[in-house]
């Protein structure tokens, strides 16, 4: 398909830079077959039915952003993928500057060595010395904001605990699942009261989410892979919720990606580890989930397309023309939306 069809209008001003507080009081329009309606987030136990599922992303973002030099040069590197223990891919600024070989002082005794690249132009950074990577990061490291918002202001303390969400267990992303940070204890008591049940999943969510999309047809667009997992309890547990006539609700594109890399044409989701490319767009067959719990996509991204996919692109061009309207907040510290195919 053309990209520009998944192209609109979105002013600037629409893109939040910090998140409500508290989290549950974000905005959340809920897109319901041909239905679209103003809602909150602390309105989700109402829509869902018992013994509904959410199923979440348990992982971690990591300060994965540094700032170094490689002698006079100022280099600038986002992690988006790790490699081994001490190995990770990172989108590089200023990568003419950087040889295979080359030694890359990061500040506060972090170095990483510049081993090759990939097609892309991403390079391999391997870290030097004993100590586990993740105890460099918090040392040289900041947290990795999506360019849109980096572009306006610089990450600070408060987006340690902002840009995380409340099931963060499994360090590895380096940004974050952001319809989860919608949650927090108080919605979760209301979600139990209803009988609305939640299962975790793990995928590292990788810089390339952020990428733009540079192809004129999706068909030419490379999708960068990131590693996920789902045990086998879980994909059984799941399994018996659909056969019970459950629904399940992906919270966020991040576990839909997971869930539907790890299911079957017969509609089973299997357990799961390894990297997924998944890549979603309309004419897609969702064979695992039954809604998607969302934040508000940016024009021709892979995200959008996806959304596309599930509920039509003229119904989510239509539901993103009334939250635009409706001063929703976009992204990844904006509003949410709750989309449930008829």
């Amino acid at each position: 398909m053309r990209v520009d069809l998944f192209d609109f209008d979105l002013p600037n001003d629409r893109i939040a830079l910090r998140p409500v507080r508290p989290r549950d009081a974000a905005r959340m329009l809920l897109v319901e077959g041909q239905q679209i309606s103003d809602l909150q987030v602390l309105d989700l136990p109402s829509v869902l039915r018992p013994g509904d599922v959410l199923v979440f992303n348990d992982t971690r973002v990591i300060p994965a952003q540094l700032e170094g030099r490689r002698g006079e040069a100022s280099i600038g590197a986002t992690l988006h993928k790790r490699e081994d223990l001490r190995s990770w891919w990172a989108f590089v600024r200023n990568a003419k500057r950087v040889r295979d070989g080359d030694l890359i002082e990061f500040g506060g005794d972090v170095r990483a060595s510049a081993l090759q690249r990939d097609e892309s132009g991403a390079i391999l950074l391997r870290f030097q010395g004993d100590e586990p990577v993740e105890v460099l990061l918090e040392r040289a490291g900041r947290m990795p904001l999506p360019p849109y918002i980096a572009s306006k202001r610089e990450a600070d303390v408060a987006d340690r605990e902002d840009y995380q969400t409340i099931f963060a267990q499994q360090e590895g992303a380096v940004a974050a699942p952001t319809a989860a940070l919608h949650f927090t204890d108080r919605l979760l008591a209301m979600l139990d009261e209803r009988g609305v049940e939640r299962e975790t999943l793990t995928l590292h969510v990788g810089a390339g989410t952020f990428l733009p999309v540079k192809a004129d047809d999706t068909a030419n667009h490379k999708m960068h892979s990131e590693w996920g997992r789902i045990d086998e309890a879980t994909a059984d547990r799941l399994n018996r919720v659909r056969a019970d006539g459950g629904r399940l609700i992906a919270v966020g594109t991040t576990s839909l990606r997971l869930l539907e890399s790890a299911t079957s044409e017969d509609g089973i989701i299997r357990p799961f580890e390894g990297d997924t490319a998944i890549f979603i767009t309309p004419g897609y067959r969702f064979r695992a989930i039954d809604g998607l719990m969302t934040n508000f996509h940016l024009p021709k991204s892979t995200l959008f397309m996806l959304v596309s996919a599930l509920m039509g692109l003229d119904r989510m061009k239509a539901a993103y023309d009334h939250a635009i309207a409706g001063k929703y907040r976009f992204y990844s510290y904006g509003d949410a939306s709750l989309l449930l195919p008829a």
